[in-house]
């Protein structure tokens, strides 16, 4: 008979909680959650987690005391381990719960993968005021209405002041979604918010909050009914909340930490000054080869990332891509050879069926950082950047109904892009994301052209 997880029967006792973290997905639950139990003091961290878009992981947590299965999922094998990091869960509308952990001087660190479209930044990278949930949130905030804020930024405001009133010390938020410098991102964000909203909170985010920026790497998947199957087969345990990820792992943070947190170095991260050239070359091989096969291997027809670099074409369109990106990229050539080489053997993954239609979500928010900066520097360089014009254009085409499903938190903006000619789809996409080279424009036409035949 199937068991279920509990804390008695395979993990540790629940740790207190001293982190909080927004964004309770599949990403954090391979990443974030599984360093912090590999830490050294692993029994003194214990995770508050809030979940963002939807509220089935906190449900299915709930039921088994806040215990799953990381399976990673090798080539050949799947390895398995008990995650008991995450000590409580909570919907991402208990703002009563957030703002209690956030005033609480036992909690120094916050983590957040609310993804790109969840810092609510308009086309300038400051926060879009304008957006009606953002300005709802400022309204509160202003009025002192704490508890009915919605957003991520409008959150960790309310939270902060919140904390600042209870006088619980200094604290340190750690962005971990796929942005260039998202430390600064974050403390962009809550400076505009707070600015509009509650001017008095400046100096304190001056003074009392730290900002982390990282690099995470580690590829993560949908959940699936087989992996479930094979925690099933191979465990003996029923779980509902099991989470597929591949063996590779990485985390590289830099910033001034404000207060302590957990002993993650041991666990394998990595604490440096200067995250960029791990950040960009993370951001555009990977990312950027995940978004270019989202949208161009899709229109062949392929569903998922080994089945996509499996084909000789896609794989000759991701290494356009690459060679376009290591000749931007300050690092020295064996360094992006040996990551361009490792990437193949973890897209090759043929058991990871990680699926392309996931990574074309919330499009606009993606290629803007994962591909048009290389293409642009290159194009200056007097190159001519194809592999970084042809994810362009295949993003354009999704725009236009081909390949992976269309779905992007700014559908209303971006959606529109797509429609009328070909030739006016390129010329307003291409302004949208400042693509403002003549022989750019025309190649994105051509090669667009081409694919949509």
């Amino acid at each position: 008979m199937a068991r279920r997880l509990t804390r008695a029967g395979d993990g540790r006792p629940t740790p207190p909680v001293r982190m909080v973290h927004l964004g309770l997905g599949n990403f954090f639950r391979a990443h974030q959650a599984w360093y912090t139990e590999r830490a050294s003091d692993a029994d003194r961290w214990g995770i508050a987690a809030f979940s963002g878009r939807s509220l089935g992981t906190a449900s299915e947590l709930e039921r088994q005391e806040n215990l799953y299965t990381l399976v990673a999922v090798g080539a050949e094998h799947n390895d398995y381990e008990v995650i008991s990091s995450i000590a409580t869960t909570h919907s991402g509308t208990d703002v009563d719960a957030l703002l209690s952990y956030l005033a609480d001087p036992q909690v120094t660190v916050v983590t957040i993968t609310i993804t790109e479209a969840g810092y609510h930044r308009n086309e300038l990278g400051r926060l879009d005021l304008e957006n009606p949930d953002v300005a709802s949130d400022a309204a509160a905030i202003a009025a002192g209405n704490l508890h009915v804020v919605r957003t991520g930024p409008g959150k960790l405001v309310a939270g902060l002041i919140e904390r600042r009133r209870a006088g619980a010390g200094p604290i340190t938020l750690i962005s971990c979604d796929n942005l260039p410098d998202n430390g600064t991102v974050l403390s962009v964000v809550l400076d505009d918010l707070a600015a509009d909203a509650a001017p008095d909170l400046l100096s304190y985010l001056d003074t009392e909050v730290g900002f982390i920026t990282t690099m995470v790497d580690r590829i993560t998947p949908r959940a699936s009914d087989a992996v479930r199957q094979a925690v099933l087969d191979e465990r003996g345990v029923d779980d509902l909340a099991a989470v597929a990820t591949e063996p590779f792992s990485e985390w590289v943070m830099a910033g001034e930490f404000r207060g302590p947190h957990p002993d993650w170095e041991s666990a394998g991260a990595l604490i440096t000054d200067d995250v960029v050239p791990h950040e960009l070359r993370k951001l555009w091989l990977l990312n950027g080869a995940h978004s270019l096969m989202a949208y161009a291997a899709t229109i062949k027809g392929h569903q998922t990332v080994a089945d996509a670099i499996a084909d000789p074409i896609v794989r000759g369109w991701v290494d356009e891509w690459w060679d376009v990106a290591q000749r931007q990229l300050a690092l020295e050539d064996d360094v992006v050879s040996d990551y361009r080489a490792a990437l193949l053997e973890r897209f090759g993954n043929p058991r990871m069926r990680d699926q392309l239609s996931r990574i074309a979500a919330d499009g606009s928010q993606k290629i803007a950082v994962r591909i048009v900066p290389a293409l642009v520097a290159d194009r200056k360089a007097g190159n001519s950047p194809i592999g970084a014009e042809r994810a362009v254009a295949a993003w354009i085409l999704h725009l236009r109904g081909l390949g992976a499903p269309f779905n992007d938190a700014r559908a209303d903006t971006v959606h529109p892009l797509g429609e009328g000619s070909l030739e006016d789809a390129v010329r307003k996409v291409c302004e949208f994301l400042e693509i403002t080279d003549r022989d750019s424009r025309a190649s994105i036409l051509a090669l667009a052209t081409r694919m949509e035949g």
